[in-house]
């Protein structure tokens, strides 16, 4: 897969994460509870449920157990699937979204190549694609908002890049940036990472990162190696401009650092915005 740097005009976010929501402490996401989506699903059998899991699972999405149990897993599943069909993403599995998933096909990638991450911005997904062209692992992201920010002394447009980019750099477990903080980040360009948030709402809500759910964001620095291809797609004009590069400050604890230095000149086509 070919690959090209980005180049962030002035005022893009680069230093991302998400803030920690009300109730993290405690564990608590900010997304709708599972409780809520079981018990939307009171009508529907266990037997059907399980169906249901079943069939996320062989369409490749990122599934649970297929218990006939609508866990987070599963739940977080069910969101990515109703994003893709077009349909409302509320988590909720009704009678309909039965009907929708038995008439479903498996995604298709953009590209095709060696092992790598596609992060699909118009319908808010990422999945990772193998060397045989084979979709898998799907999951709901929240990436930039596309809007002006301000936020402790930093300001901006809260802008996800698209094109070919690559994971080059991992960190483990919780890490502050400048505006929140993210869990197991996989960097990608500059600052944005893709990484586990307690907050992935079904929109675009970050300043710039790609939010994942936690559960994922525990097993994918073991799936998704170094110098994996990160290909970003979907914004408003895919016509990709390339624009001068622009040299943008990565704060990464030197003993985990790429090779490249502190301040990583990043030069690639994007958008306006």
């Amino acid at each position: 897969m070919p690959r090209f740097a980005l180049s962030l005009p002035a005022g893009v976010a680069i230093c991302l994460g998400t803030a920690l929501v009300a109730g993290a402490a405690s564990g608590l996401a900010a997304s709708p509870s599972v409780s809520h989506s079981v018990s939307s699903t009171a009508a529907l059998t266990r037997a059907e449920v399980r169906r249901a899991e079943q069939r996320l699972a062989d369409l490749g999405y990122w599934v649970g157990p297929v218990d006939g149990v609508l866990d987070e897993p599963s739940r977080q599943a069910l969101i990515a699937f109703q994003k893709i069909a077009g349909r409302k993403a509320t988590g909720r599995l009704a009678r309909a979204d039965l009907a929708a998933l038995d008439r479903a096909v498996p995604p298709l990638p953009r590209e095709l190549g060696p092992p790598h991450v596609e992060v699909d911005l118009a319908r808010q997904v990422l999945f990772l694609v193998d060397a045989q062209g084979k979709v898998g692992s799907i999951l709901p992201i929240s990436t930039g908002t596309g809007k002006p920010f301000s936020s402790q002394g930093y300001s901006g447009m809260a802008y996800t890049p698209c094109g070919h980019l690559e994971v080059f750099s991992k960190l483990a477990g919780w890490k502050k940036s400048p505006l929140g903080e993210m869990y197991n980040p996989l960097y990608v360009v500059g600052g944005i990472a893709i990484h586990g948030s307690l907050d992935v709402p079904p929109h675009p809500a970050s300043h710039g990162c790609i939010r994942v759910p936690m559960f994922a964001a525990r097993r994918l620095p073991k799936m998704v190696p170094l110098k994996t291809p990160v290909l970003v797609y979907g914004c408003k004009q895919d016509d990709l401009v390339p624009l001068p590069p622009v040299s943008v400050a990565v704060q990464i604890p030197a003993a985990q650092a790429p090779a490249e230095p502190r301040a990583v000149p990043v030069a690639t086509a994007i958008p306006p915005v």
